[in-house]
């Protein structure tokens, strides 16, 4: 037995720098599940694989607008960086993929945009899958609290904000199952904290499940806002359990 990154280090020539680095930001797997601590002990025979980097892809742009295609392991604010004179309209979590929108700031769409995200007036539908079988439609409304101190984590409480989510089976995978959500809010990690909150956690949620997977399976389909429509199609990954 051998601390995960020293063997990583072995094996793909790199120093336990560059090893701990990339298991830290989510990047490794041995046998199909995601490698979450440097120092965990692993047999000495363990094969790594690394999650290479899609680069962002745009979707649409024109003087107001720009829509991203997100791929996982990005955090939002890179986006910006990624896209000079761009600024965030909106944020999705590192692993989240899907369309993710910029704008300009300091612009009249930028203010009309920020006032339709805040009067709940922006259509959100994401792609999810979840651990168990959900065979009916049902809307979740409970209000959540996030705690924010090194990282943000939220939960289900009374003194939370209002939180309303929407969710739909599309099929069946095995013991799991993909769904198709809408939230009318935007609260820090809603749609993870509201499947929790009904046991049926998202697949590669190790934040709120205890489901080890490649990734966190939730992706940002479709998004509509001020006569602008968005789709960004669900990942292979989507595709492949």
């Amino acid at each position: 037995m051998e601390k995960a990154y020293k063997l990583l280090s072995i094996q793909e020539k790199i120093s336990n720098k560059k090893a701990k680095s990339l298991i830290d930001e989510g990047l490794i797997t041995c046998n199909g599940k995601k490698i979450t601590i440097a120092r965990s002990e692993l047999p000495d025979n363990s094969v790594f694989k690394i999650t290479t980097l899609e680069k962002p892809k745009i979707i649409f742009e024109d003087q107001n607008i720009l829509a991203i295609n997100k791929p996982p392991f990005i955090e939002s604010y890179q986006l910006a960086g990624m896209f000079k004179n761009w600024t965030l309209l909106h944020r999705l979590d590192k692993e989240t993929s899907g369309v993710i929108l910029l704008t300009k700031k300091d612009t009249p769409f930028y203010s009309e945009a920020k006032t339709a995200f805040k009067e709940q007036k922006v259509y959100k539908e994401y792609l999810a899958i979840v651990e168990g079988i959900i065979s009916e439609e049902c809307e979740i409304n409970k209000p959540i609290l996030t705690i924010k101190t090194t990282h943000a984590k939220s939960k289900i409480s009374k003194d939370g904000l209002n939180a309303q989510t929407y969710i739909k089976p599309i099929r069946l995978i095995g013991k799991k199952t993909l769904i198709q959500i809408i939230i009318k809010t935007g609260r820090t990690h809603q749609i993870r904290v509201h499947l929790k909150s009904i046991q049926h956690p998202i697949i590669g949620d190790m934040l709120y499940g205890n489901s080890n997977a490649k990734r966190l399976m939730l992706h940002a389909h479709k998004i509509s806002l001020l006569g602008y429509n968005f789709t960004s199609e669900a990942p292979n990954e989507f595709h492949q359990l």
